[in-house]
Formats: C-alpha cells, structure tokens, sequence
C-alpha cells in the first residue's frame, strides 16, 4: 500500500535534464569542502571559548592510520569509536558552520575548532552514555554526500543551536562525499544497517531507557533499515525506547510502506519532516525512475493522512519555513527557526500524534523539533 494513489510521478525528459542540472548546480555549492586537517586538536593558548560541545563518534569508515582519528572513504567490519571536543566561536551564526577560509589554519576565535579528542573503544562509549542518565543520548544520521568532518561538525552546530541536553553521538556511514556516488553512498549505508542496529541496542540497553535518533535524507533510509533489522531480531524492547526523527528522507514511498509492514507500529511514532518543494529528493527521485521520495509527500494529501494514521506515524509538512539554501533539503539545520516556530502555545498537534499536518510558520499548527522529543516526544 503507498502513501499515493496516482501511481510514481513521471517528468518529461526536458524537466528531467532540467532539474538535474539545477540540483547539480545547487549542490555542488560545497565546492572547496573541508579536508581532514579540519579534525586536528588546535591550542588555544590564551583564548577560552564561551562554549565546548563534547561530541561522539561510531562510524563504519576504516581509520587512515591505527590511532588516528581520521577516517576514510573505507567499510571497515567493526566500528570505529571516537570522542571529539569541539569550541564554538563566538561570532557563530545560526544554522552555519564556521569553516577555515582556504589556506587558512583553523582559528578558534573565528571558526569551528577541534580542541581535544580520543580513540575510544565500544565500552568506552557506553560508559560515556551511561554516565548522563538524566537525559536521553541523540544519535545523528547523516545523508548522502558527507564526509566524516562535515558530518561531525553538523552534529556540533545541531547541538549547539538547539541546546539539546543529551549526549550528542554521531553514527558516520561511509559515503564517498560526492555527488556522482549517490548509488555507491546507497549502498555504503545499507552496508551500515547492521551496526547502526547494533549500536541502538546498546545505547538502549546501557542507559535503560530512551534514546532519540535524528537522520537527515539518505540516513533516513539506513535509520529505517536498521529498525526493521531490530525487529526481525525479535528486539521489541529496544524499539520501544528509541524516539525517531527524519528529515527528508530520501527513500521511495513504495519501499517505506513494506520497511513499516515489518517493523510495526511503534511505541513512540516515528516523525517525519517533509517539504514537496525539497530539490534534492526530486533529483533523487529522478534516479529511481520518477519514484515518490518519503521526504517530498504531500501532507495535505488525505491518502498520505490516511496512511500516516493507519501506520502509527507522524508527518509534519516544514515547506513554510524560510529554507537556508537553494535545494530546500536542509530546512532543519536552522533548529533555532524550526523551535521558534514550533514551540508555541498556539500548537493544536504534537509530533507526538500519528497522522500528518502542515506547519504554518506564521500561525503556529504544530508542536516542537531537534529538540528531538527532549520535549516533544516525551508528551506521549
């Protein structure tokens, strides 16, 4: 059963060109994307940052060296655990990561800065998770086209921006950060799903209770294999404690609904930030032969609200928020908009319920974000 009815979406051969030549474009943007001498521990000297974010790493990239946290484009068998501290300056902007101009050393005054990190180990993380029981641990997925540091600074600005007080854990897939290897990207992060899983049943079983997943795009599709994969392992317990956030996930509707035939209604209803105006899933649509991609459903569409409720889920049209880019695929980044905007007294649903709605940023339907049901989902 789809979300739709009319069938996949089939562009003329003009628009196609036309639209992969634009996203192309608008993408590539990230020409001149930072390199792993990003990652190195900076001195500080005298300067003291008014704000250090403690991150985590577990990545399915092989490291360049033993010891060494730099990570490549490499499937390695066992995950790679690692710690980050990561300064903010002072001059940050919202939903922005203060890079190193080129030919520029990192400056912590000015830009994103590693300050200290270490090689850790499985049991290591756990203790870290452990170690904050009072709030639920954030695991963050990213999408297709990412390079570690990309992804780990991402998790910076998210946590930074949006003041969430669990324990910040990046799961990094091994994407080839490029933008001709989207069906590479797709099968490095189907190669993940396993440890991704692996690594929810831990966190779950070592804090005891919750733990909040946020995927972007392609981690949208790894999030909701890796679910699946728990529940044909019989770990109901554990889906019962984890609290699901997409945004724009690209993964076709059709595949989605057999992915939800499997895993079940969950206790907690996965949320899914969709906008049908995202240029990137039309791209990635495109792709898959004219195929409607989940991150780009109409939630005004009365069989999409159908479906919502008859699976248990909760889809939050954000079309109406001001987009921080070009491709309309990265609305959340700016979790500062997306909580002002959310979080109003005003809200006549919460991300809590299934169904699906549509954000009106001026009136203010809806409740809360990457907050990631710090708030939100803990209503239920």
């Amino acid at each position: 059963m789809s979300f739709t009815t009319a069938g996949s979406v089939r562009l003329s051969r003009s628009l196609r060109i036309a639209v992969v030549l634009a996203a192309t474009g608008l993408l590539s943007a990230c020409a001149g994307r930072p390199g792993p001498e990003t990652l190195g521990t900076v001195a500080l000297g005298d300067f003291q940052p008014t704000r250090v974010e403690t991150l985590y790493s577990v990545t399915t990239r092989d490291r360049a060296e033993p010891g060494k946290n730099v990570f490549t484009t490499d499937k390695t068998r066992e995950p790679n655990y690692a710690s980050f501290d990561v300064s903010i300056p002072p001059t940050h902007v919202a939903a922005a990561i203060e890079w190193p101009k080129p030919g520029r050393k990192v400056d912590p005054k000015t830009d994103f800065a590693v300050v200290s990190q270490s090689v850790l180990d499985r049991a290591a993380l756990l203790q870290a998770v452990r170690r904050r029981e009072t709030a639920a641990p954030v695991v963050f997925v990213h999408g297709y086209n990412y390079n570690f540091q990309e992804s780990l600074f991402r998790l910076a600005q998210l946590k930074t921006d949006s003041n969430i007080a669990g324990t910040p854990v990046l799961f990094s897939w091994p994407s080839l950060a490029a933008l001709p290897a989207y069906v590479a990207d797709k099968e490095s992060a189907t190669y993940s799903r396993d440890a991704l899983a692996d690594l929810l049943s831990d966190m779950v079983r070592a804090r005891k209770g919750e733990v909040d997943v946020f995927a972007h795009s392609m981690g949208g599709w790894l999030t909701v294999e890796a679910l699946r994969q728990l529940r044909l392992e019989g770990k109901g317990d554990v889906l019962d404690r984890l609290r699901v956030i997409m945004a724009a996930p690209d993964i076709d509707e059709d595949v989605f609904t057999a992915q939800l035939d499997v895993i079940g209604r969950m206790r907690t209803p996965i949320t899914i930030l969709v906008a049908p105006d995202d240029r990137a899933l039309q791209v990635s649509s495109i792709l898959g032969a004219g195929t409607q991609r989940v991150g780009a459903l109409d939630a005004r569409s009365p069989e999409v609200e159908e479906a919502a409720k008859r699976y248990g889920i909760t889809i939050v049209d954000i079309s109406s928020l001001e987009s921080i880019d070009a491709t309309n695929h990265n609305r959340f980044f700016d979790v500062k908009q997306l909580a002002a905007t959310l979080n109003k007294p005003a809200a006549v649903a919460t991300l809590g319920d299934a169904g699906a709605f549509v954000l009106d940023a001026a009136a203010q339907t809806v409740s809360s974000p990457f907050s990631i049901a710090a708030t939100v989902l803990r209503q239920r």
